[in-house]
């Protein structure tokens, strides 16, 4: 394992080990990232969920919830989620002139239907001259911060984008990319292609780009670094109910091995469980909101432990820190690490019709012209 240490840049910032948290609608608010930073030992980076350009240029009181910091958190990353030029770049000017971040992702990779039907997401390179604008406005507009690009190969494998996006991307003075290798129509299905992303770094050799996909554990992300040479990875569905995994990535990269982090037994699940909701509840100013807002996160947390179904739908109605604390009790806390908790988690939806703008497919090269108030009118996702 030893060699597979180093560092990446994001302009100024260095990021050691190359590991990135990917946004998460509705997951990777300042509750998650504390705790996967500190499993971390502040190392990595760690990218805030999908802030849509229209929101955050009204100003959202939502959308300004989430783009709210942990003190500790540096450098700061946003992922901005927008489909028009002008206010893609008014919302980068926001972010710099009024030091709201210090690195800007944009969002070229959501496949939700609510996002892919409006030209968002991973349905918008397929627009090449589109995508220029976006991103020239976003450069333009940062004064200085990197700005970085997250996408996926393409609509489906008919309508592949990838390596056209990472060329403009590159011309368009992009700091970064990072590639999921999975199609829209794929959603989280089947297996990503680490191949592609290997493709895409013989590419563009000028500028870093990140591997995303299938990364469960530590070795996971060794082998990608292997097989693609991508000069760091993207973790996402791999560290939920699992921000240890992070723990677990540093020592990897830090030549100590995958496996180095010792596994939690389910006590110490249940004590990060308690802390995570009640980071919640005081992100939210409201105790019983966070432990709702919770509630998503115990099939994760569990997943391979024996809790009994019973239980298991009990925690997941928990509405108080004291309920939930209660409840945890009830579980047989000395159970060590199961194999079960292992492997793939979250969303496996396989192949699907990607819901596109009426003749979107039928020149890529168009000017087309998409309108702010197309944008989902919230962030988050």
């Amino acid at each position: 394992m030893a060699g597979m240490t180093q560092q990446l840049s994001y302009g100024p910032h260095t990021v050691d080990p190359p590991v990135v948290l990917a946004p998460m609608a509705g997951i990777t608010n300042a509750p998650f990232r504390t705790l996967c930073r500190e499993f971390a030992g502040g190392r990595g980076l760690f990218v805030s969920e999908m802030i849509t350009t229209r929101a955050l240029v009204e100003r959202n009181a939502k959308t300004m919830r989430l783009i709210r910091f942990a003190a500790a958190e540096k450098p700061r990353s946003i992922q901005l989620y927008g489909v028009d030029p002008q206010t893609v770049g008014r919302a980068v000017r926001m972010i710099a002139d009024e030091d709201l971040a210090d690195h800007i992702d944009l969002n070229f990779g959501c496949p939700v239907p609510k996002v892919t039907r409006r030209g968002g997401g991973s349905a918008l390179p397929y627009k090449r001259p589109l995508l220029r604008a976006i991103l020239r406005a976003a450069v333009a507009g940062a004064g200085g911060l990197p700005v970085t690009v997250k996408m996926r190969k393409g609509i489906d494998e008919d309508h592949l984008t990838y390596l056209d996006a990472g060329r403009i991307a590159v011309e368009e003075g992009v700091t970064a990319i990072a590639l999921h290798g999975r199609t829209a129509a794929q959603h989280y299905g089947g297996e990503a292609d680490w191949e592609a992303i290997a493709r895409l770094k013989e590419a563009v050799p000028e500028i870093p780009v990140l591997g995303n996909g299938d990364i469960w554990s530590a070795g996971d992300a060794l082998r990608m670094m292997r097989a693609t040479g991508c000069d760091g990875v993207v973790v996402g569905r791999g560290c939920l109910g699992r921000p240890w995994l992070f723990a677990d990535l540093v020592a990897a990269f830090d030549g100590r091995g995958p496996g180095g982090y010792a596994r939690p037994t389910l006590r110490e699940v249940a004590e990060v469980m308690l802390r995570h909701a009640r980071l919640l509840g005081e992100w939210l100013e409201d105790e019983s909101r966070g432990v709702i807002d919770f509630r998503k996160h115990v099939a994760w947390y569990t997943k391979g432990f024996s809790v009994g179904s019973e239980l298991r739908r009990r925690l997941a109605v928990a509405s108080s820190l004291a309920e939930l604390a209660a409840l945890l009790e009830e579980l047989d806390l000395s159970q060590e690490w199961p194999v079960g908790a292992e492997g793939p988690r979250g969303r496996t939806s396989g192949k699907n019709r990607v819901a596109l703008p009426d003749g979107w497919l039928d020149d890529p090269y168009d000017e087309a012209v998409l309108d702010a108030a197309e944008e989902c009118a919230i962030s988050g996702g």
